[in-house]
């Protein structure tokens, strides 16, 4: 059983970690009713202030040296609940494709797979910097989907769209690098394996 101090779980990046998932349910009420100005526009502000903290977390926890294995673990599962929340509450309101968001889904438990088997044998495979753009595009998307387009002259929809199509580019990319790196690992694994192997 892993046990966690208290000034790990407690820190100030944590208490942002732990407010962007208390901000999951409460997107996902206003999503689940009819779209309105008031219930459109106010999942947008929720969902920007939850982007916000994923920012703040991440620049708190480097300037106070409270990086911390409790953060390592919430920050990126908070990020991946959020989203994949608000994804499929837009695939019920008919904004975004169905298959789109399997995609973003089934990439981050593959990435995630990779990852966890990667550090089984004591490597890290840190985020790439295309795992990063994509997540800025997402963000950027379902922040304009969010919008409630109503009479406006601006199609925020279509915007919405223009970066999902490029946040599913940057997808499939950056999934196709992580996988060739995890092969390119593994197969240097087991060839030094097989040369102790045959110096023993």
């Amino acid at each position: 059983m892993i046990l966690y101090p208290r000034e790990h779980i407690l820190s100030l990046p944590n208490l942002l970690t732990y407010l962007r998932i208390a901000f999951i349910p409460l997107i996902i009420v206003l999503l689940s009713m009819p779209p309105t100005a008031a219930t459109s526009n106010g999942a947008f502000v929720i969902y920007a202030l939850a982007s916000i903290t994923d920012l703040l977390d991440g620049i708190l926890a480097r300037r106070r040296n409270q990086i911390t294995p409790l953060g390592k673990l919430l920050d990126p599962l908070a990020d991946k609940l959020l989203v994949s929340a608000v994804l499929i509450m837009l695939v019920a309101q008919d904004k975004v494709p169905a298959w789109m968001v399997f995609v973003f889904i089934s990439r981050d438990f593959v990435i995630m797979g990779l990852r966890t088997v990667a550090a089984s044998q004591g490597i890290i495979i840190d985020a790439s910097r295309l795992g990063k753009n994509k997540m800025i595009s997402l963000t950027v998307a379902i922040l304009f989907l969010l919008v409630y387009n109503g009479d406006s002259r601006i199609n925020y929809h279509f915007i919405g769209m223009v970066f999902l199509w490029v946040a599913m580019v940057l997808a499939i990319w950056s999934a196709t690098i992580y996988g060739i790196e995890f092969y390119k690992t593994m197969c240097s694994l087991e060839s030094e394996e097989r040369n102790t192997r045959g110096q023993g």
